[in-house]
């Protein structure tokens, strides 16, 4: 094809080949755990999520964390999630951002205090699950001009940008003070603009696809029972 019979092609031709071309394939993820005890999740026990921020120096997105809350306790095989602020608040103040324990060993020595243990049993938690990552934007280039005129205007060019989402969650069995292992979710997602007339956004879904992808790994690493 020359380039004169590709300029007899109608433009939303063009676009929507572009289109197609461009829409596949641009998000990969990768989602694994590391196991170091047993576990599982009875009758009327629950879970809370938090988000690891001050003293790790990265609070992670209240977006992400509400995001994993409603996607782990959704469908037929949820989990019972206790709003993160609700089990802040019955813990006064022993897990506020400042003074939540950074890790198991804290977590031993919290529990030894008058009343929170029996808070916490008073709520069912059984698991605290903490998040920590961000995503961020690690790329980009391409051009885009637009312009107006007399007989009307429009943009032509072309622009990327690619976007890491990357979490972790450490999963704490208050059953036994231990932590009882990890999950981590890694989404790469390139986004892309072409215009040709009108830019069209096509957005790689990330954040999205972190989250999906951390909650299903981490209500079966919860349920399930690991392989001897």
């Amino acid at each position: 094809m020359t380039p004169a019979d590709l300029g007899r092609i109608p433009t939303r031709i063009l676009l929507t080949g572009l289109l197609a071309a461009l829409a596949s394939g641009c998000v990969t993820s990768r989602v694994e755990n590391a196991r170091e005890g047993k576990t599982g999740i009875g009758d009327g026990e629950t879970i809370v999520i938090m988000g690891k921020s001050y003293h790790l120096g990265n609070e992670t997105e209240d977006s992400y964390i509400s995001c994993v809350e409603d996607a782990i306790g959704r469908g037929r095989g949820g989990l019972k999630v206790i709003p993160r602020q609700q089990f802040v608040d019955a813990l006064f103040p022993w897990f506020e951002p400042r003074t939540a324990p950074a890790e198991t060993k804290g977590l031993v020595k919290l529990m030894e205090r008058p009343g929170v243990a029996e808070r916490i049993a008073e709520q069912g938690v059984r698991y605290i699950i903490w998040l920590d990552g961000d995503t961020e934007r690690v790329a980009g280039g391409g051009s885009m001009s637009c312009a107006a005129g007399p007989g009307g205007g429009g943009c032509f060019g072309f622009a990327w940008w690619q976007n890491d989402a990357d979490y972790n969650a450490s999963i704490w069995d208050l059953q036994g003070l231990e932590n009882a292992g990890t999950v981590s979710a890694d989404v790469s997602g390139t986004s892309f603009l072409p215009a040709l007339v009108v830019p069209i956004p096509l957005i790689a879904r990330t954040q999205s696809a972190a989250c999906k992808g951390l909650a299903e790994q981490l209500r079966a690493f919860i349920v399930s029972e690991p392989q001897i």
